[in-house]
């Protein structure tokens, strides 16, 4: 007879999960320790929404009452479909599909739902990287891969191209064990990262990473400092994953609702920056794109022309 633990998993597998992992909720000390030492150094750059609900960020039985587990599940996004015109601004591999918390968090709902039919009344809250949760830490806890030099969640069968999300309840379940770290001596994603925001191994510095100042940074201009380093990257940046030697072993996710936008795949750099705010709401209206929002794309787009341009001057 399967327990209430085995059950779960494997429901949640059935509702599409590419891993599934338990452990036990409680106070995350060591990380709270690095989480405050990390915003007094100013590495959120201007994300000041990380200096909120540190509490919360840190306790998840601050988010459920009386929370007694985590199930952590990690969603396989990984594309080999690329932009068809090869000098055309990049857009990151998780952006390529639709924005990937709609459909984390009906599963979520769902796994939530059957919990309620098969076990009783159980409280819960799903969670996927739009709440004060440590996602990849508690990834980490439930043994479902190890924190990468890069500080992405690397899966040894899988690598990294996951998206993660959380279901807190207040039911005691079987914690998974935590494997190790296999980066070894490599030091690829450290060496690669075009503006150094790997600032040493497992320490990244927010504010100088790609997807930080092409997504999160709210700005009208980009800094200056950047302009030969952002390369040809509008949205997001993949370069520490891509060169990740465990990504070899990526495979392509199966979820509809992830598959590349083929109207995105097309468009040429020439449509990208003669983009339209009417053309930009229709693509990216069920996109994660949209976070940056139109004038913040466009900002992007217009700095990546900018520096090609200047760059060819100096030639």
């Amino acid at each position: 007879m399967l327990s209430k633990t085995e059950k779960i998993k494997l429901k949640a597998y059935d509702l599409g999960f590419s891993y599934v992992g338990i452990s036990k909720a409680e106070f995350l000390h060591k990380e709270a320790k690095e989480l405050e030492l990390w915003l007094k150094s100013d590495r959120h750059g201007k994300m000041s929404y990380m200096e909120n609900y540190f509490d919360l960020r840190t306790n998840p039985k601050l988010l459920v009452n009386n929370a007694k587990s985590i199930i952590t599940v990690l969603f396989n996004y990984y594309t080999d479909k690329t932009q068809e015109d090869k000098t055309a601004p990049i857009i990151s591999k998780y952006a390529l599909g639709k924005d990937y918390h709609l459909i984390i968090r009906k599963k979520l709902n769902a796994l939530h739902q059957y919990i309620l039919d098969e076990i009783g009344e159980v409280n819960a809250r799903g969670f996927t990287d739009s709440a004060p949760v440590m996602d990849k830490v508690w990834a980490v806890k439930s043994g479902l891969g190890w924190m990468g030099k890069h500080s992405n969640v690397i899966n040894k069968n899988q690598g990294s191209f996951f998206f993660i999300g959380e279901l807190i309840l207040d039911l005691n379940l079987e914690a998974s064990s935590p494997v190790k770290d296999y980066c070894g001596s490599c030091t690829k994603c450290i060496d690669a990262c075009p503006t150094d925001a790997i600032i040493a191994p497992y320490k990244v510095d927010g504010s100088k990473c790609i997807s930080y100042l092409t997504i999160e940074l709210k700005d009208e201009l980009l800094p200056i400092e950047y302009a030969d380093k952002i390369g040809n990257r509008m949205f997001g940046c993949d370069i520490c994953q891509e060169v990740c030697p465990w990504n070899r072993f990526s495979l392509v996710n199966k979820e509809p609702w992830f598959d590349a936008n083929p109207e995105m795949l097309k468009m040429s750099k020439l449509e990208w920056q003669e983009l339209k705010k009417e053309t930009f709401n229709e693509i990216f209206k069920k996109s994660a794109v949209k976070r940056t929002k139109y004038e913040g794309l466009m900002r992007n787009i217009e700095f990546i022309n900018k520096n090609i341009v200047d760059a060819k001057k100096t030639i």
